[in-house]
Protein backbone atom coordinates (compact mmCIF):
# COMPACT_ATOMS: atom_id res chain seq x y z
CA UNK A 1 0.00 0.00 0.00
CA UNK A 2 1.08 3.54 -0.54
CA UNK A 3 0.85 4.48 3.12
CA UNK A 4 3.49 3.46 5.69
CA UNK A 5 1.75 1.26 8.21
CA UNK A 6 4.95 0.01 9.83
CA UNK A 7 4.30 1.94 13.08
CA UNK A 8 1.74 -0.66 14.13
CA UNK A 9 2.48 -4.38 14.46
CA UNK A 10 -0.86 -5.72 13.23
CA UNK A 11 0.27 -9.35 13.25
CA UNK A 12 1.50 -9.08 16.82
CA UNK A 13 -1.61 -7.34 18.05
CA UNK A 14 -3.80 -9.93 16.34
CA UNK A 15 -1.84 -12.76 17.98
CA UNK A 16 -2.29 -11.12 21.38
CA UNK A 17 -6.04 -10.83 20.81
CA UNK A 18 -6.57 -14.30 19.34
CA UNK A 19 -3.88 -16.40 20.98
CA UNK A 20 -2.85 -17.66 17.55
CA UNK A 21 -1.97 -16.30 14.10
CA UNK A 22 -4.58 -14.17 12.34
CA UNK A 23 -4.00 -16.28 9.20
CA UNK A 24 -6.18 -18.98 10.78
CA UNK A 25 -9.08 -16.56 10.39
CA UNK A 26 -8.42 -16.40 6.64
CA UNK A 27 -8.05 -20.17 6.37
CA UNK A 28 -11.41 -20.68 8.09
CA UNK A 29 -13.08 -18.02 5.94
CA UNK A 30 -11.67 -19.53 2.74
CA UNK A 31 -12.79 -23.05 3.72
CA UNK A 32 -16.31 -21.76 4.35
CA UNK A 33 -16.37 -19.97 0.99
CA UNK A 34 -15.24 -23.12 -0.81
CA UNK A 35 -17.86 -25.18 1.03
CA UNK A 36 -20.82 -23.05 -0.14
CA UNK A 37 -19.51 -22.41 -3.67
CA UNK A 38 -21.49 -25.32 -5.21
CA UNK A 39 -24.65 -23.25 -4.89
CA UNK A 40 -23.32 -20.94 -7.62
CA UNK A 41 -21.02 -23.17 -9.64
CA UNK A 42 -22.51 -26.71 -9.47
CA UNK A 43 -26.16 -25.95 -10.16
CA UNK A 44 -25.79 -26.56 -13.90
CA UNK A 45 -24.58 -30.11 -13.13
CA UNK A 46 -27.56 -31.09 -10.95
CA UNK A 47 -30.48 -29.30 -12.62
CA UNK A 48 -30.74 -31.90 -15.39
CA UNK A 49 -31.23 -34.92 -13.09
CA UNK A 50 -33.60 -32.87 -10.91
CA UNK A 51 -35.69 -31.86 -13.89
CA UNK A 52 -35.88 -35.41 -15.23
CA UNK A 53 -36.65 -37.00 -11.89
CA UNK A 54 -39.36 -34.51 -10.93
CA UNK A 55 -40.65 -34.16 -14.50
CA UNK A 56 -40.04 -30.39 -14.54
CA UNK A 57 -39.00 -28.51 -17.67
CA UNK A 58 -35.51 -26.97 -17.65
CA UNK A 59 -36.85 -23.46 -18.46
CA UNK A 60 -39.01 -23.66 -15.33
CA UNK A 61 -35.92 -24.54 -13.31
CA UNK A 62 -34.14 -21.46 -14.64
CA UNK A 63 -35.90 -19.35 -12.03
CA UNK A 64 -34.15 -21.32 -9.28
CA UNK A 65 -30.81 -19.72 -10.10
CA UNK A 66 -32.42 -16.27 -10.41
CA UNK A 67 -33.81 -16.67 -6.89
CA UNK A 68 -30.32 -17.67 -5.75
CA UNK A 69 -28.72 -14.46 -7.07
CA UNK A 70 -31.39 -12.25 -5.50
CA UNK A 71 -31.40 -13.89 -2.06
CA UNK A 72 -27.63 -14.33 -1.94
CA UNK A 73 -27.12 -10.64 -2.69
CA UNK A 74 -29.90 -9.06 -0.64
CA UNK A 75 -29.29 -11.18 2.48
CA UNK A 76 -25.90 -9.59 2.97
CA UNK A 77 -27.03 -6.25 4.38
CA UNK A 78 -28.94 -7.62 7.39
CA UNK A 79 -26.17 -10.20 7.86
CA UNK A 80 -23.49 -7.51 7.69
CA UNK A 81 -25.38 -5.26 10.11
CA UNK A 82 -25.65 -8.13 12.60
CA UNK A 83 -22.02 -9.17 12.23
CA UNK A 84 -20.64 -5.64 12.75
CA UNK A 85 -22.51 -5.41 16.05
CA UNK A 86 -22.54 -8.96 17.41
CA UNK A 87 -19.62 -10.74 15.76
CA UNK A 88 -19.60 -13.70 13.36
CA UNK A 89 -20.18 -16.75 15.59
CA UNK A 90 -23.98 -17.03 15.86
CA UNK A 91 -24.41 -15.68 12.36
CA UNK A 92 -22.12 -18.40 10.97
CA UNK A 93 -24.08 -21.02 12.90
CA UNK A 94 -27.27 -19.78 11.23
CA UNK A 95 -25.54 -19.95 7.84
CA UNK A 96 -24.56 -23.57 8.53
CA UNK A 97 -28.18 -24.51 9.16
CA UNK A 98 -29.49 -22.63 6.11
CA UNK A 99 -26.82 -23.56 3.54
CA UNK A 100 -26.34 -27.15 4.74
CA UNK A 101 -30.05 -27.64 5.20
CA UNK A 102 -30.82 -26.25 1.76
CA UNK A 103 -28.93 -29.02 -0.03
CA UNK A 104 -30.15 -31.69 2.40
CA UNK A 105 -33.72 -30.57 1.73
CA UNK A 106 -33.21 -30.63 -2.04
CA UNK A 107 -32.46 -34.33 -1.81
CA UNK A 108 -36.05 -34.90 -0.67
CA UNK A 109 -37.86 -32.23 -2.72
CA UNK A 110 -40.82 -33.44 -4.75
CA UNK A 111 -42.13 -30.25 -6.40
CA UNK A 112 -40.81 -27.13 -8.08
CA UNK A 113 -41.99 -24.77 -5.33
CA UNK A 114 -39.92 -26.76 -2.84
CA UNK A 115 -36.87 -26.31 -5.08
CA UNK A 116 -37.49 -22.56 -5.19
CA UNK A 117 -37.82 -22.29 -1.42
CA UNK A 118 -34.92 -24.58 -0.52
CA UNK A 119 -32.45 -23.02 -2.96
CA UNK A 120 -33.46 -19.54 -1.77
CA UNK A 121 -33.01 -20.55 1.87
CA UNK A 122 -29.61 -21.97 1.01
CA UNK A 123 -28.77 -18.77 -0.87
CA UNK A 124 -29.35 -16.75 2.30
CA UNK A 125 -26.81 -18.99 4.02
CA UNK A 126 -24.38 -18.42 1.15
CA UNK A 127 -24.90 -14.66 1.44
CA UNK A 128 -24.14 -14.79 5.16
CA UNK A 129 -20.96 -16.79 4.58
CA UNK A 130 -19.87 -14.43 1.82
CA UNK A 131 -20.19 -11.26 3.87
CA UNK A 132 -18.65 -12.89 6.97
CA UNK A 133 -15.68 -14.26 5.03
CA UNK A 134 -14.88 -11.15 3.00
CA UNK A 135 -15.09 -8.87 5.99
CA UNK A 136 -13.06 -11.18 8.19
CA UNK A 137 -10.20 -10.36 5.82
CA UNK A 138 -10.92 -6.64 5.94
CA UNK A 139 -11.17 -6.53 9.74
CA UNK A 140 -8.08 -8.60 10.60
CA UNK A 141 -5.85 -7.46 7.71
CA UNK A 142 -6.22 -3.69 7.21
CA UNK A 143 -2.62 -3.75 6.00
CA UNK A 144 -3.16 -6.55 3.42
CA UNK A 145 -6.87 -6.40 2.63
CA UNK A 146 -6.40 -6.96 -1.11
CA UNK A 147 -4.46 -10.22 -0.74
CA UNK A 148 -6.61 -11.68 2.03
CA UNK A 149 -9.90 -10.73 0.40
CA UNK A 150 -8.52 -12.34 -2.74
CA UNK A 151 -7.87 -15.62 -0.91
CA UNK A 152 -11.48 -15.84 0.27
CA UNK A 153 -13.08 -14.89 -3.02
CA UNK A 154 -10.68 -17.19 -4.90
CA UNK A 155 -11.93 -20.05 -2.73
CA UNK A 156 -15.49 -19.16 -3.67
CA UNK A 157 -14.67 -19.10 -7.38
CA UNK A 158 -12.41 -22.15 -7.54
CA UNK A 159 -13.54 -24.20 -4.53
CA UNK A 160 -16.28 -25.99 -6.42
CA UNK A 161 -13.70 -27.49 -8.79
CA UNK A 162 -12.97 -29.97 -5.98
CA UNK A 163 -16.49 -31.40 -6.14
CA UNK A 164 -17.43 -30.93 -9.80
CA UNK A 165 -15.89 -34.27 -10.92
CA UNK A 166 -17.76 -36.08 -8.12
CA UNK A 167 -21.02 -34.34 -8.96
CA UNK A 168 -20.79 -34.94 -12.71
CA UNK A 169 -19.96 -38.61 -12.18
CA UNK A 170 -22.81 -39.27 -9.74
CA UNK A 171 -25.54 -36.70 -10.41
CA UNK A 172 -27.80 -39.12 -12.27
CA UNK A 173 -31.53 -39.57 -11.87
CA UNK A 174 -30.85 -42.45 -9.52
CA UNK A 175 -27.88 -40.94 -7.68
CA UNK A 176 -28.39 -37.18 -7.37
CA UNK A 177 -30.10 -37.51 -3.98
CA UNK A 178 -26.96 -39.01 -2.44
CA UNK A 179 -24.88 -36.25 -4.04
CA UNK A 180 -27.09 -33.53 -2.56
CA UNK A 181 -27.11 -35.15 0.89
CA UNK A 182 -23.33 -35.51 0.93
CA UNK A 183 -22.75 -31.92 -0.16
CA UNK A 184 -25.26 -30.68 2.41
CA UNK A 185 -23.49 -32.56 5.20
CA UNK A 186 -20.11 -31.28 3.99
CA UNK A 187 -21.33 -27.69 4.03
CA UNK A 188 -22.85 -28.14 7.50
CA UNK A 189 -19.65 -29.59 9.01
CA UNK A 190 -17.26 -27.00 7.50
CA UNK A 191 -19.44 -24.06 8.56
CA UNK A 192 -19.89 -25.40 12.09
CA UNK A 193 -16.11 -25.66 12.40
CA UNK A 194 -15.96 -22.05 11.21
CA UNK A 195 -18.10 -20.95 14.14
CA UNK A 196 -15.37 -22.24 16.48
CA UNK A 197 -12.53 -20.33 14.81
CA UNK A 198 -14.02 -17.05 13.62
CA UNK A 199 -14.14 -13.95 15.78
CA UNK A 200 -13.71 -10.20 15.33
CA UNK A 201 -10.83 -8.06 16.60
CA UNK A 202 -11.37 -5.90 19.69
CA UNK A 203 -12.51 -2.41 18.78
CA UNK A 204 -9.37 -0.71 20.14
CA UNK A 205 -6.76 -2.93 18.51
CA UNK A 206 -5.85 -0.37 15.81
CA UNK A 207 -5.18 2.43 18.31
CA UNK A 208 -1.73 4.03 17.87
CA UNK A 209 0.74 3.15 20.57
CA UNK A 210 1.04 5.50 23.56
CA UNK A 211 -1.63 7.72 22.05
CA UNK A 212 0.79 8.93 19.41
CA UNK A 213 -0.63 11.45 16.96
CA UNK A 214 1.61 10.79 14.00
CA UNK A 215 1.11 12.25 10.56
CA UNK A 216 -0.93 9.48 8.97
CA UNK A 217 -2.80 11.49 6.36
CA UNK A 218 -1.72 9.07 3.65
CA UNK A 219 -3.05 5.98 5.42
CA UNK A 220 -6.31 4.31 4.47
CA UNK A 221 -9.23 4.92 6.79
CA UNK A 222 -9.14 1.33 8.05
CA UNK A 223 -5.48 1.68 9.10
CA UNK A 224 -6.24 4.86 11.02
CA UNK A 225 -9.20 3.35 12.83
CA UNK A 226 -11.60 5.79 11.11
CA UNK A 227 -15.08 4.27 10.89
CA UNK A 228 -17.94 5.50 8.70
CA UNK A 229 -21.41 4.16 9.43
CA UNK A 230 -23.56 3.17 6.47
CA UNK A 231 -25.69 6.30 6.72
CA UNK A 232 -22.52 8.41 6.39
CA UNK A 233 -21.23 6.32 3.51
CA UNK A 234 -24.46 6.78 1.56
CA UNK A 235 -24.02 10.56 1.70
CA UNK A 236 -20.79 10.49 -0.30
CA UNK A 237 -20.65 10.59 -4.09
CA UNK A 238 -17.75 8.14 -4.07
CA UNK A 239 -20.04 5.37 -2.87
CA UNK A 240 -22.54 5.91 -5.66
CA UNK A 241 -19.81 5.96 -8.28
CA UNK A 242 -18.49 2.68 -6.85
CA UNK A 243 -22.05 1.33 -6.98
CA UNK A 244 -22.45 2.20 -10.66
CA UNK A 245 -19.03 0.70 -11.41
CA UNK A 246 -20.02 -2.49 -9.59
CA UNK A 247 -23.21 -2.84 -11.63
CA UNK A 248 -21.26 -2.35 -14.86
CA UNK A 249 -18.35 -4.70 -14.22
CA UNK A 250 -20.52 -7.35 -12.54
CA UNK A 251 -22.76 -7.28 -15.60
CA UNK A 252 -19.76 -7.75 -17.87
CA UNK A 253 -18.40 -10.54 -15.65
CA UNK A 254 -21.66 -12.48 -15.27
CA UNK A 255 -22.46 -12.09 -18.95
CA UNK A 256 -19.43 -14.21 -19.84
CA UNK A 257 -19.98 -16.70 -16.99
CA UNK A 258 -23.60 -17.33 -17.98
CA UNK A 259 -23.22 -17.36 -21.76
CA UNK A 260 -19.71 -18.40 -22.80
CA UNK A 261 -20.82 -21.86 -23.97
CA UNK A 262 -23.64 -20.53 -26.13
CA UNK A 263 -21.37 -17.78 -27.46
CA UNK A 264 -18.82 -20.37 -28.58
CA UNK A 265 -21.56 -22.46 -30.15
CA UNK A 266 -22.92 -19.43 -32.00
CA UNK A 267 -19.59 -19.17 -33.84
CA UNK A 268 -19.73 -22.86 -34.74
CA UNK A 269 -16.75 -23.83 -32.59
CA UNK A 270 -16.23 -27.51 -31.72
CA UNK A 271 -17.75 -28.75 -28.47
CA UNK A 272 -14.28 -29.11 -26.96
CA UNK A 273 -13.77 -25.33 -27.27
CA UNK A 274 -16.95 -24.57 -25.36
CA UNK A 275 -16.08 -27.20 -22.72
CA UNK A 276 -12.53 -25.90 -22.31
CA UNK A 277 -13.78 -22.32 -21.99
CA UNK A 278 -16.34 -23.24 -19.32
CA UNK A 279 -13.84 -25.39 -17.41
CA UNK A 280 -10.94 -22.93 -17.39
CA UNK A 281 -13.10 -19.86 -16.70
CA UNK A 282 -13.50 -20.37 -12.91
CA UNK A 283 -9.82 -21.26 -12.61
CA UNK A 284 -8.78 -17.96 -14.21
CA UNK A 285 -11.32 -16.10 -12.07
CA UNK A 286 -10.02 -17.66 -8.86
CA UNK A 287 -6.29 -17.23 -9.51
CA UNK A 288 -6.77 -13.61 -10.58
CA UNK A 289 -8.35 -12.65 -7.27
CA UNK A 290 -5.29 -13.81 -5.39
CA UNK A 291 -2.73 -12.33 -7.80
CA UNK A 292 -4.35 -8.96 -8.45
CA UNK A 293 -5.48 -8.67 -4.84
CA UNK A 294 -1.81 -8.73 -3.83
CA UNK A 295 -0.94 -6.25 -6.60
CA UNK A 296 -3.63 -3.85 -5.33
CA UNK A 297 -2.00 -3.92 -1.87
CA UNK A 298 1.37 -2.94 -3.31
CA UNK A 299 0.33 -0.22 -5.75
CA UNK A 300 -2.36 2.51 -5.71
CA UNK A 301 -5.57 0.53 -5.68
CA UNK A 302 -7.64 2.76 -7.92
CA UNK A 303 -5.08 2.55 -10.73
CA UNK A 304 -4.85 -1.24 -10.44
CA UNK A 305 -8.65 -1.35 -10.59
CA UNK A 306 -8.79 0.99 -13.58
CA UNK A 307 -6.18 -0.93 -15.55
CA UNK A 308 -7.77 -4.26 -14.71
CA UNK A 309 -11.26 -3.25 -15.87
CA UNK A 310 -9.95 -1.59 -19.04
CA UNK A 311 -8.09 -4.78 -19.96
CA UNK A 312 -11.20 -6.82 -19.15
CA UNK A 313 -13.09 -4.74 -21.72
CA UNK A 314 -10.36 -5.02 -24.35
CA UNK A 315 -10.24 -8.81 -24.02
CA UNK A 316 -14.02 -9.03 -24.35
CA UNK A 317 -13.78 -7.25 -27.67
CA UNK A 318 -10.96 -9.68 -28.49
CA UNK A 319 -13.38 -12.57 -27.90
CA UNK A 320 -15.60 -11.21 -30.64
CA UNK A 321 -12.64 -10.91 -33.01
CA UNK A 322 -11.53 -14.47 -32.23
CA UNK A 323 -15.01 -15.77 -32.91
CA UNK A 324 -15.35 -13.97 -36.21
CA UNK A 325 -11.94 -15.25 -37.41
CA UNK A 326 -12.49 -18.86 -36.26
CA UNK A 327 -9.50 -18.67 -33.90
CA UNK A 328 -10.47 -21.43 -31.48
CA UNK A 329 -7.33 -21.51 -29.31
CA UNK A 330 -7.27 -17.72 -29.11
CA UNK A 331 -10.93 -17.77 -28.07
CA UNK A 332 -10.21 -20.02 -25.07
CA UNK A 333 -7.22 -17.88 -24.11
CA UNK A 334 -9.23 -14.68 -24.37
CA UNK A 335 -12.00 -16.12 -22.19
CA UNK A 336 -9.39 -16.72 -19.49
CA UNK A 337 -7.86 -13.27 -19.96
CA UNK A 338 -11.23 -11.52 -19.90
CA UNK A 339 -12.18 -13.27 -16.65
CA UNK A 340 -8.73 -12.78 -15.13
CA UNK A 341 -9.15 -9.02 -15.23
CA UNK A 342 -12.86 -8.69 -14.40
CA UNK A 343 -13.31 -11.23 -11.60
CA UNK A 344 -11.11 -9.37 -9.07
CA UNK A 345 -14.00 -6.92 -8.76
CA UNK A 346 -14.92 -8.96 -5.67
CA UNK A 347 -11.50 -8.09 -4.23
CA UNK A 348 -11.16 -4.46 -5.29
CA UNK A 349 -14.51 -3.20 -4.05
CA UNK A 350 -14.45 -4.41 -0.42
CA UNK A 351 -10.81 -3.33 -0.10
CA UNK A 352 -11.50 0.09 -1.61
CA UNK A 353 -14.54 0.53 0.60
CA UNK A 354 -12.41 -0.19 3.69
CA UNK A 355 -9.72 2.19 2.39
CA UNK A 356 -12.25 5.01 2.12
CA UNK A 357 -14.64 4.27 4.99
CA UNK A 358 -12.85 2.05 7.52
CA UNK A 359 -13.21 -1.54 8.67
CA UNK A 360 -15.43 -1.32 11.76
CA UNK A 361 -18.68 -1.22 9.78
CA UNK A 362 -17.27 -2.87 6.66
CA UNK A 363 -19.75 -5.76 6.71
CA UNK A 364 -22.87 -3.62 6.47
CA UNK A 365 -21.20 -1.06 4.16
CA UNK A 366 -20.03 -3.69 1.67
CA UNK A 367 -23.35 -5.53 1.91
CA UNK A 368 -25.12 -2.43 0.60
CA UNK A 369 -22.60 -2.10 -2.22
CA UNK A 370 -22.93 -5.81 -3.02
CA UNK A 371 -26.62 -5.37 -3.88
CA UNK A 372 -25.28 -3.93 -7.14
CA UNK A 373 -24.66 -7.55 -8.18
CA UNK A 374 -28.42 -7.83 -8.71
CA UNK A 375 -28.14 -5.12 -11.35
CA UNK A 376 -25.27 -7.01 -12.94
CA UNK A 377 -27.40 -10.14 -12.94
CA UNK A 378 -30.19 -8.31 -14.74
CA UNK A 379 -27.71 -7.22 -17.42
CA UNK A 380 -26.33 -10.75 -17.80
CA UNK A 381 -29.80 -12.32 -17.86
CA UNK A 382 -32.75 -10.21 -18.93
CA UNK A 383 -30.88 -7.54 -20.90
CA UNK A 384 -28.61 -10.09 -22.56
CA UNK A 385 -31.61 -12.20 -23.56
CA UNK A 386 -33.28 -9.20 -25.17
CA UNK A 387 -30.11 -8.21 -27.03
CA UNK A 388 -29.45 -11.74 -28.28
CA UNK A 389 -32.99 -12.02 -29.61
CA UNK A 390 -32.89 -8.63 -31.30
CA UNK A 391 -29.28 -8.08 -32.31
CA UNK A 392 -27.30 -11.30 -31.83
CA UNK A 393 -24.39 -12.45 -29.67
CA UNK A 394 -21.79 -10.05 -31.04
CA UNK A 395 -23.72 -6.99 -29.91
CA UNK A 396 -24.41 -8.60 -26.55
CA UNK A 397 -20.74 -9.32 -25.81
CA UNK A 398 -19.80 -5.89 -27.15
CA UNK A 399 -22.05 -4.43 -24.44
CA UNK A 400 -20.04 -6.37 -21.86
CA UNK A 401 -16.81 -4.94 -23.25
CA UNK A 402 -18.21 -1.42 -23.18
CA UNK A 403 -19.40 -1.77 -19.58
CA UNK A 404 -15.98 -2.98 -18.44
CA UNK A 405 -14.20 -0.09 -20.19
CA UNK A 406 -16.66 2.40 -18.66
CA UNK A 407 -15.98 0.99 -15.17
CA UNK A 408 -12.24 1.30 -15.73
CA UNK A 409 -12.47 4.91 -16.81
CA UNK A 410 -14.77 5.74 -13.89
CA UNK A 411 -12.18 4.37 -11.44
CA UNK A 412 -9.80 7.15 -12.48
CA UNK A 413 -12.26 9.73 -11.08
CA UNK A 414 -12.25 8.22 -7.58
CA UNK A 415 -10.65 10.04 -4.67
CA UNK A 416 -11.02 9.78 -0.88
CA UNK A 417 -14.15 11.29 0.69
CA UNK A 418 -13.73 14.91 1.78
CA UNK A 419 -12.81 15.14 5.43
CA UNK A 420 -11.69 11.52 5.61
CA UNK A 421 -8.22 12.54 6.68
CA UNK A 422 -6.62 10.52 3.90
CA UNK A 423 -4.96 13.52 2.39
CA UNK A 424 -6.97 15.24 -0.36
CA UNK A 425 -3.73 16.31 -1.98
CA UNK A 426 -2.77 12.68 -2.48
CA UNK A 427 -5.70 10.90 -4.13
CA UNK A 428 -3.64 7.77 -4.65
CA UNK A 429 -3.43 7.13 -0.92
CA UNK A 430 -6.37 4.76 -1.20
CA UNK A 431 -4.01 2.09 -2.52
Amino acid sequence: MSGDSSSVDYAGRARDALGFSRWWQILAAAAMMAAVSPYQYVWSSIEGPLAESLEISLPALGAVFSFYVVFQSLSQFPAGWWRDRSGPRYLTFLAAILAGGGYLGLAYATSIWQLYVLYSVGAVGVGIVYTVAVNTAVKWFPDRSGLTTGIGTMAFAAGSTLVVPYVRANATVGGYQDVLRNMGLGILIVLLLGTVVLRDPPSEWLARENGAEEDDSDLAASLRGRAYKTTEVLRTWQFWLLYAMFVAIAGADLLVIANVVRFAEAFGFAAVVATASATLLPLAAGVSRLVLGEVSDRYPRKYVMAGSFLLAGVFRFGLIAAGETDAEIAFVGLVMAAMFFSSPLYVYFPAMLADYYGAEFSSSNYAVLYTAKVGGGVIAGTVAGFLVAGFGWVSTFALGGGLAVAAGLAALVLRPPAGSGMGDADPDAAG
